[in-house]
């Protein structure tokens, strides 16, 4: 099938077919004439699958077609689009802005780690459609610098990953002082216990759509394993990208400090390589990011929180440098690559200590993962596993210690909980069998907020960055991986603003 049986107007079809685009995927097949019909829709698709063109496009056909509900000259806020991290933001408006190239609406992103200025001036020219992360739009709420009084399209995209951020506290303050007749589509990898309680109390009667089984890798994706000592990892991953010849290779590790880290290891070893994560600059954020993509940087080193929204056509190559400590979020992490039809490798570099962690991901994605030995880097069979968190802790990595939520700033040295999708919470403890008590969270400053750096590509429009193409509710829990914050309120400020 074509775009062109789907209902959708000239104008989108020729923006369609000037980025590339000529066959919808399965998820756009379905979203498309769903959300056209002005229902709520409650859709399950891995990342990589198309659904930003899934709920993007029949947005601005419905907006360009029903006139605005007010009679004020200023346009109103009649669609608003939460995402959980910067880049996803970035990404999605500038989807936005690339499908609605021949249309007469505007859009505006916004964000933390940036000038509020821009935003607010952007806001008072008039937009149709706002891109957000939630503690920023609360921020503009706040301030009464924006006006949701006419909205008539709301979208939590990767509503899974809200969850697991601790954002369900800012996402019910958000959605208390939206009107209360709105079509609501809300997408996400997981349907898990939280995400159908979310759905429940937002989506009335909604259309269901899931392309692809739950926690499902894509087929297109080859997947191997790398046993390897926990002291030569770098070392054969130096091997891997040299003897094969890799370029744009997304590495991920646990910690922030962990992967600047392994970035300074591989510049040292030739390797052009940057790190990405909460910690970093949004602008150093954004510059990584587009020279990745440009092809100028060979490896880009990330957690997994920074990653979200990295959207890079046929990006070949994802290693997992450490394996998550939630299996969940090994599938976000390969779902990088092997996207919307084409081929993907993502290899993990296991040492004995990851052993237990492997198995509850082969669990979860009901297949073993072939092992190869790479002649030379053969892990020493009388190696004793380790605990994960003691031993990071032991080499600074701050597993233990309570760090700034990724890609988020801290404000009042408030926290957010947060809990991951399918995590228990005894699942704090070492995966690897031993019993061990957790070290007590300890403070760290604040770092500072970035809000003279705009990230390259942004524009006063939008005050924000470019970064690629195109009821009861269960309360935050704390999470279990190395970027834990303990609980002790009900909301934080490492929230993305």
């Amino acid at each position: 099938m074509s775009f062109d049986s789907l209902g959708l107007s000239e104008p989108l079809l020729r923006a369609v077919n000037e980025l590339g685009y000529t066959s919808p995927t399965p998820i756009q097949l379905q979203a498309i004439p769903a959300v056209l019909k002005g229902g709520d829709l409650l859709a399950g698709a891995q990342t990589g699958t198309g659904k930003t063109a899934g709920f993007t496009l029949p947005i601005l056909q419905r907006l360009s077609q029903l006139a605005p509900a007010t009679g004020s000259a200023k346009r109103p806020v009649r669609a608003l689009i939460l995402t959980p991290t910067r880049e996803l933001a970035a990404q999605v408006e500038e989807s936005v802005r690339a499908y609605g190239k021949y249309l007469k609406l505007k859009s505006t992103v916004m964000f933390g780690g940036v000038g509020i200025n821009p935003q607010i001036d952007a806001l008072r020219r008039g937009v149709d459609i706002v891109v957000a992360t939630p503690g920023r739009l609360l921020d503009h709420m706040q301030q009464k610098t924006i006006d949701v009084s006419q909205l008539e399209i709301l979208v939590l995209d990767e509503a899974d990953r809200m969850l697991d951020m601790g954002f369900i506290h800012d996402i019910k303050r958000v959605l208390a002082r939206l009107p209360a007749k709105r079509q609501n589509l809300l997408f996400s990898a997981t349907f898990s216990d939280e995400i159908k309680a979310l759905a429940d109390s937002l989506l009335d009667s909604p259309a269901l759509i899931e392309v692809a089984r739950r926690n499902t890798t894509a087929e297109r994706i080859e997947q191997k394993i790398y046993p390897v000592d926990r002291d030569r990892k770098r070392e054969l991953l130096t091997h891997l990208i040299r003897q094969n010849n890799w370029f744009q290779v997304l590495v991920f590790t646990r910690t922030k400090h962990g992967a600047n880290r392994l970035a300074e290891q591989l510049t040292k070893d030739g390797i052009s390589a940057l790190a990405i994560h909460g910690n970093k600059s949004q602008s150093a954020r954004t510059r990584a990011l587009a020279e990745f993509k440009a092809e100028t940087l060979q490896v880009l080193v990330a957690t997994d929180i920074a990653a979200r929204g990295i959207d890079i056509d046929q990006l070949p190559h994802v290693v997992n440098f450490d394996l998550p400590n939630v299996p969940e979020d090994y599938v976000h992490r390969i779902g990088r690559t092997g996207r919307a039809g084409a081929d993907g490798e993502a290899v993990s570099l296991v040492c004995v200590d990851e052993h237990q962690l492997l198995r509850d991901i082969e669990r979860l994605i009901k297949r073993a993962i072939p092992q190869e030995v790479v002649p030379g880097f053969e892990p020493d069979p009388n190696a004793k596993p380790e605990p994960i968190q003691r031993r990071s802790q032991g080499q600074g990595q701050g597993q233990g210690r309570r760090a700034p939520r990724e890609g988020e700033a801290r404000r009042g040295g408030e926290q957010r909980s947060a809990k991951p999708a399918g995590s228990k919470p005894q699942a704090q403890a070492p995966r690897d069998g031993r019993s061990q008590k957790p070290a007590a969270p300890k403070a760290n400053p604040a770092p500072r907020r970035s809000h003279d750096a705009a990230p390259a590509g942004s524009n006063a429009r939008g005050g924000g960055a470019k970064a690629g193409n195109p009821g009861a509710l269960l309360g935050g829990k704390p999470r279990t991986d190395g970027n834990s914050t303990r609980r002790d309120g009900n909301r934080s400020s490492e929230r993305a603003r």
